[in-house]
């Protein structure tokens, strides 16, 4: 049960938000900004491409690595093919957690780690499976992990994570608003810089501009009448949200926000796109 008197009690909806998440969305333009300084500073702008990669892999704990992926899949559109690898285990945990190298991945291929852990037994041992196969390695996560040393060993390129001081405070949940920025504009600054995606340096400070305005126009201190975050929130409680996204672009994004209701807020939600969306979703209309 949503408590709705407190959308308009600053105090109380911060207290309330035990795990960081306004701060994060309000800080969500400042992780682009800080990911962006982090992937010129680790020389991806020095980087002399020998063309497109066969393939590019993508590895990397829950939400964050499923929803980069969807991501840089539907920019990179059919110029290179873009899979998530799926882990395997019986539990969440980073212990528990395995990845695999495709059979067929070499020196053509590129694969790209995303975690905002690090600290994943497996993810290292992929990186040093990468290695010996040829494959090109890309990670990011925050600094002084094994996963550093392990791409480090593995003569691939890392780059930190744009972390916050509160980010060590509670686990970081893969929809957290700042998680999937932090983890993909280095991803998206690297992917232009070989030619799989637009993202030119100018495109990712717009999206930062854009971050911001946002963050401004839906704080918890804008009344809820004038503020439309608050008055989502309002219209969800108590219902299913039925999501649906038309254009190739705006699937992921219908996909992210209905993966978010349920991590961060335990709200289960459909999913699907235009036109199809209306077969799919017959029954509940």
């Amino acid at each position: 049960m949503l408590d709705e008197s407190l959308l308009d009690a600053p105090e109380a909806l911060a207290e309330a938000d035990r795990r960081g998440l306004l701060r994060g969305a309000a800080e969500a333009g400042a992780r682009v900004r800080t990911a962006a300084r982090h992937a010129a500073e680790a020389g991806v702008g020095d980087l002399k491409p020998d063309g497109r990669p066969r393939a590019v892999l993508i590895a990397g704990p829950g939400a964050s690595a499923t929803h980069a992926a969807d991501l840089i899949g539907t920019l990179a559109g059919v110029g290179s093919p873009v899979t998530r690898l799926a882990p395997t285990g019986v539990a969440s945990a980073s212990g528990a957690l395995r990845w695999e190298l495709p059979g067929w991945a070499g020196s053509v291929d590129l694969l790209l780690i995303a975690t905002p852990d690090g600290t994943e037994p497996s993810l290292s041992l992929l990186a040093d499976q990468a290695y010996r196969r040829g494959c090109t390695v890309v990670a990011v996560a925050p600094a002084g992990t094994p996963l550093a040393e392990a791409v480090e060993g593995a003569h691939g390129l890392f780059v930190p994570m744009a972390t916050a001081p509160y980010d060590h405070d509670e686990p970081l949940a893969g929809s957290a608003p700042g998680v999937l920025w932090a983890l993909l504009t280095p991803l998206l600054a690297l992917l232009d810089r070989i030619g799989l995606v637009t993202a030119p340096p100018d495109a990712l400070l717009a999206a930062a501009d854009r971050l911001d305005h946002i963050a401004e126009r839906c704080g918890p201190a804008i009344a809820t009448y004038s503020n439309p975050a608050k008055t989502l929130a309002a219209e969800l409680a108590d219902a299913l949200p039925v999501i649906w996204t038309e254009g190739v672009a705006a699937g992921p994004a219908g996909r992210r926000f209905a993966a978010g209701l349920a991590e961060l807020s335990g709200i289960p939600a459909v999913v699907a796109e235009l036109p199809e969306a209306i077969a799919a979703h017959s029954a509940l209309l």
